[in-house]
């Protein structure tokens, strides 16, 4: 057990806060803020492990819409709201407080499913108004987080999306993607799917801290050659890339991930929107206090002196020498090992809707 344990705080999660819910006026606060030396040493409190919930949703739509001029989509769709990756950095986590949750340890705890989601992109697909446009999946939360792996509601809905000839994007940090290869074959023979894998560190020992329950960055190195060698074109996302933890880790996370059969290669900056922030700070002074005022430092110079921003055109980039820097260096290595050009745009022109039932026949 290692000092920080030893405070009573939760064992493998990334988050041991919860940040008040900006919507709620009343909280409950569990959690110390007194330091670490309140209690005995003696009698030091045991690790706290707590369960994962998962929750039944019961929403009637499962396509969502975003207008943003920096996401190359219009349309994603989520089986999962919230993620026990448990990732400190996600910017989906204040999400969670639209439910009357905490976007701290509840967001990774707490977890809603969508039981229906398959059959909803079903009928979603089936309406005469839907003009086929590509999908994205993982949008918000991990299509492929753990529980996947018993309830295979993202395989369902690749089954629906095959069945239509519906052009999706995935992008994930967990190996478990290469489960559904086959599908993921099939719709990448007809340019019907796009994989991008989140890889962050080669330093399994910083990812274990940083995303605690994803894949270690070996696993998902495997995912990409299995799925480069079933004919699967891999897009490799350094994203977060978090200054002062993993940006000098660049280089050889892109030689890495070309190695093992990468296509193409993008990034995005740290993100800290809402209460993400509070989240990240705790993460960063609980498993980096000698790097925390260097960090933040930097992530201010790259945001106009704040920790965030939410304009378009500069939320994914940051702005500033350091962001430019950041930018060039990404670039040149990109360039090095291959991966700097866009892959090509999704087939939409196959899709199809199935035949439901008995219908007149044509006569032509």
């Amino acid at each position: 057990m290692d000092e920080k344990n030893r405070s009573g705080r939760p064992v493998g999660r990334g988050s041991h806060i919860r940040p008040a819910n900006r919507f709620e006026r009343l909280r409950l606060d569990t959690m110390n803020t007194e330091g670490d030396d309140w209690w005995d040493a003696d009698g030091a409190p045991e690790p706290e492990r707590l369960p994962t919930e998962y929750l039944v949703d019961q929403s009637r739509s499962i396509l969502a819409k975003n207008n943003s001029s920096d996401l190359p989509f219009r349309y994603s769709m989520n089986p999962y709201r919230g993620c026990a990756h448990g990732c400190a950095y996600c910017y989906a986590r204040p999400t969670h407080e639209y439910l009357g949750l905490d976007a701290g340890l509840d967001f990774e705890t707490k977890i809603i499913v969508k039981p229906h989601a398959a059959s909803l992109l079903r009928e979603a697909l089936s309406k005469p108004s839907w003009v086929c446009e590509p999908i994205m999946m993982s949008g918000v939360t991990d299509c492929y987080q753990p529980v996947e792996r018993h309830l295979r509601l993202t395989r369902s809905l690749l089954e629906t999306a095959w069945e239509f000839r519906q052009p999706v994007g995935i992008v994930t940090k967990n190996a478990l993607v290469v489960r559904d290869r086959d599908i993921l074959q099939s719709m990448a023979e007809n340019n019907l799917v796009r994989v991008a894998i989140s890889l962050t560190s080669l330093d399994q020992s910083l990812t274990r801290r940083l995303e605690p329950r994803t894949s270690s960055p070996q696993a998902r190195l495997r995912a990409i050659q299995v799925l480069n060698q079933v004919g699967v074109p891999v897009t490799v996302m350094t994203a977060p890339i978090i200054p002062g933890i993993n940006d000098e880790e660049i280089p050889r996370l892109l030689e890495a991930a070309k190695e093992a059969g990468a296509s193409y290669a993008a990034y995005v900056l740290l993100r800290l929107p809402l209460t993400v922030e509070p989240v990240f700070r705790e993460w960063l002074g609980r498993c980096f206090p000698d790097r925390q005022h260097k960090v933040l430092g930097r992530i201010a110079s790259m945001r106009e002196g704040k920790m965030n921003d939410s304009r378009f055109g500069s939320r994914m980039r940051g702005t500033g020498v350091w962001a430019q820097h950041l930018s060039q260096m990404f670039q040149v290595f990109a360039r090095r090992y291959g991966l700097a050009t866009k892959p090509p745009p999704l087939d939409c022109s196959q899709f199809r809707r199935p035949a439901t039932g008995p219908r007149q026949l044509e006569l032509f």
